[in-house]
């Protein structure tokens, strides 16, 4: 085994969170100011997931004080902490890009039951 493969199965989670496509998800993420490490929480709607294996990434977006905020996370990543499921969302397609032009009640995802 190179060195690369052994420092990316070394890198690689064991426990990876399970979500898909339209869950409202919170995602735990350790931000580092100085010398001093917190977590933020990130909680909005995944719109897309993207490769696999240790560059494998998701993307969340929520609505901030009336504008979109999108945030893409390494899934793998030390600092992504935990990914909490919140609701689980009903959708048809992989990449829920439209969400971006959309305003109120038709920018939100149905809850599976």
């Amino acid at each position: 085994m190179d060195k690369i493969q052994a420092f990316v199965s070394e890198q690689l989670k064991e426990n990876v969170p399970s979500f898909n496509i339209g869950d409202t998800v919170k995602v735990y993420n350790r931000i580092k100011e100085g010398t001093r490490e917190r977590t933020q929480i990130f909680e909005g709607t995944v719109i897309a997931k993207h490769g696999g294996g240790i560059s494998e990434t998701f993307t969340v977006r929520r609505v901030s004080y009336g504008v979109g905020v999108e945030k893409t996370f390494p899934l793998h990543s030390p600092n992504v902490e935990q990914v909490e499921v919140v609701r689980a969302g009903k959708v048809r397609r992989a990449k829920l890009y439209y969400i971006r032009q959309r305003v109120g009640k038709s920018a939100k995802v149905k809850e599976r039951i």
